[in-house]
């Protein structure tokens, strides 16, 4: 497999099927934002969302009816509070009911190195004196066959398609992204196909500090779509939008305003180029660009 270089549309209608599981990750930083609203705008339905840390674009995802089941270790606007339409569509199934796989952090990031490594299942040192395994089928212990010390065992994380944001690509193929990178890499080598978004496409790959290299072989395509991380930051191009954060808690407390929303936004644009226009002329964020 070498990485493909085609629209973010022609992406998602390639690669993300009704039914997937869909891997979508970033840890306040690279969130891929733009992927998700091209799901959106294509209608997949019926997906297993997985997520560390679900925020708004999960938020936007499970509002519009396409999830069924989520699996994830915290979920909130972050800094700000609740996400409303998950929190809608879990004690009132609207728009339909979802079903949750609830885990902790340390269980998701050995569930994705497992997934990543095509291993059955994670191994750590966790859940002792929680009763979530008591309502959790797929978190169980088994005992170390060297120590007899027991550990938590949990299914690893395999996904039909991950979801990223990073800074760069070159025209190979290859990805380039530092800062926070969170299971990056881990989400793309869980899955059996990869599409990314990046800031630009560049000719050469210039070294950075702490950077994280995905080659073209694991990743299925590269996406050029600037600022497809907004509200998140994207380190080095644009500071993370704190004001969206904010402003997002009013507009997804209420159904009708929510949908009215993401029809005028999301639904109505063309890309997200044309979403960035949108919610720039209606004064929603910050917008702020650097770099």
């Amino acid at each position: 497999m070498r990485a493909e270089i085609c629209t973010l549309r022609e992406a998602i209608a390639h690669l993300v099927h009704d039914g997937d599981t869909v891997v979508a990750e970033g840890f306040t930083h690279l969130i891929p934002h733009a992927a998700g609203h091209e799901i959106i705008r294509q209608g997949r339905r019926d997906l297993t969302l997985v997520k560390m840390t679900p925020d708004i674009i999960c938020d936007q995802i499970i509002g519009m009816g396409l999830v069924q089941r989520l699996r994830f270790s915290w979920g909130g606007n972050p800094g700000v509070g609740s996400l409303h339409r998950f929190r809608d569509a879990v004690e009132h199934g609207w728009p339909n009911p979802i079903a949750l796989s609830e885990r902790s952090h340390a269980d998701m990031a050995s569930a994705y190195v497992a997934g990543a490594s095509r291993l059955p299942f994670g191994v750590l040192r966790g859940y002792r004196g929680t009763d979530l395994p008591a309502h959790n089928p797929e978190i169980r212990t088994l005992r170390c066959p060297f120590t007899g010390e027991e550990l938590a065992a949990v299914t690893a994380i395999r996904a039909d398609v991950a979801l990223i944001h990073a800074q760069r690509a070159d025209r190979r193929g290859n990805v380039q992204l530092w800062g926070i990178v969170g299971v990056h890499k881990e989400a793309v080598l869980c899955a059996d196909r990869a599409i990314v978004t990046v800031e630009e496409i560049v000719e050469d790959l210039e070294p950075m500090p702490d950077q994280c290299i995905l080659p073209n072989w694991v990743v299925s395509a590269v996406c050029e779509v600037p600022s497809g991380a907004h509200p998140s930051y994207a380190l080095g191009y644009y500071e993370r939008d704190n004001r969206f954060y904010t402003q997002w808690d009013a507009i997804a407390r209420d159904r009708e305003a929510f949908r009215a929303w993401m029809q005028r936004h999301v639904l109505s644009t063309a890309d997200f180029a044309g979403y960035l226009r949108s919610v720039a002329a209606a004064g929603h964020g910050s917008m702020a660009r650097v770099g």
